[in-house]
């Protein structure tokens, strides 16, 4: 059974674009027909014309510009494009990826100045967080686009400006019509009151590494329903056994990892004492390519945690259906041809 959509959902979606758009009138067109965007670090990147030698060094805006159709104007991306477990998602996407033909100049811990001048982009994207690289990539008159994702809003922001940077903003607007239309109709199946159910969520770091409230994560749950056991106000936090044991979540969501599943977990002798593992309500998100919280693909994670949380309410919901709508919707075509 699919979920069905009502007419009242889109018109709350409409209303709710008209005033992001209110609330972010920092992207623009300049009376001189230069490109202008407001990047995360509050610095104004002005471009004369839309950029099409764009060297990416961060996975999420490299997925974001695939969304987009821009892929043509890439010329080099993030290392971990090639060294991580996402490299067969972006071989689909790409032949140059594939055979490994564009270069890697960079990651969030490091980058080769002299790799990046030498490509000659027109504009660069980068952790705002990488301020040495960003001084000395700016010094040789590069324009730059600082990065930093801390919340949905700022996913939503990072698409849109680079539909504006890319000038494929009628794109990146379908792009968050689309996902925000999905979240009105997931919100409509887990807003029904009822017991929150309470989730602890693993990083593959390590079973005690998880996040708290300031946190995408906690959005994530929180869009599915369900409340975050871990009340702290830190993004990333390291607990200890007893604080989870007091904390008894009813449900515990693994991020991905390739070397530990849900009954890896459940046979922990200190661990049999929680409700969630008790009840074998013990999950993990797929392929990181495919849940990445940092990109519109964070959709897929929601629907998911939601109808584990709720089983109830999604009854007949057909997940790999949903996955495949998402992939045509936010790829294109190529989208289909993505497994795991």
């Amino acid at each position: 059974m699919r979920v069905v959509f009502t007419w009242f959902l889109l018109l709350a979606l409409s209303i709710s674009v008209l005033m992001t758009g209110c609330r972010n009138p920092v992207n623009q067109t300049g009376p001189d027909n230069a490109i202008k965007v407001t990047d995360f670090r509050g610095v104004e990147v002005t471009l004369e014309k839309p950029a099409t030698r764009i060297v990416c060094l961060i996975e999420s805006a490299l997925s974001g510009l695939y969304m987009l159709g821009a892929d043509s104007r890439v010329i080099a991306v993030p290392a971990t494009v090639y060294s991580e477990s996402v490299y067969d998602q972006y071989a689909a996407l790409d032949e140059r990826i594939k055979h490994k033909k564009l270069p890697a100049p960079g990651n969030w811990d490091f980058v080769s100045l002299e790799s990046v001048v030498a490509l000659q982009p027109d504009l660069v994207i980068i952790w705002s967080s990488q301020k040495e690289s960003i001084e000395a990539i700016e010094e040789h008159g590069i324009p730059v686009y600082g990065v930093s994702l801390q919340s949905l809003t700022d996913v939503y922001k990072e698409i849109t400006d680079l539909g504006v940077l890319t000038g494929r903003q009628a794109r990146a607007d379908s792009l968050l019509a689309y996902t925000q239309h999905e979240i009105a109709g997931l919100s409509a199946l887990t807003r029904p009151p009822g017991n929150d159910r309470s989730v602890y969520f693993m990083w593959s770091q390590g079973l005690l590494e998880t996040s708290g409230t300031s946190s995408l994560v906690n959005e994530l749950v929180e869009l599915a329903g369900a409340k975050n056991v871990c009340r702290s106000m830190q993004e990333h936090v390291v607990i200890n056994m007893e604080s989870l044991l007091e904390w008894n979540p009813d449900v515990i969501i693994m991020w991905y990892n390739a070397d530990r599943i849900p009954g890896d977990v459940m046979i922990l002798p200190e661990w049999r004492s929680i409700s969630a593992v008790k009840n074998r309500q013990v999950f993990q998100l797929p392929s990181v390519f495919l849940c990445d919280l940092w990109t519109l693909k964070f959709q897929h994670a929601a629907k998911l945690l939601a109808s584990w949380c709720y089983p109830d309410r999604f009854k007949g919901f057909d997940i790999e259906t949903e996955k495949n709508n998402m992939l045509l919707n936010l790829y294109g075509k190529k989208g289909l041809t993505l497994s795991e």
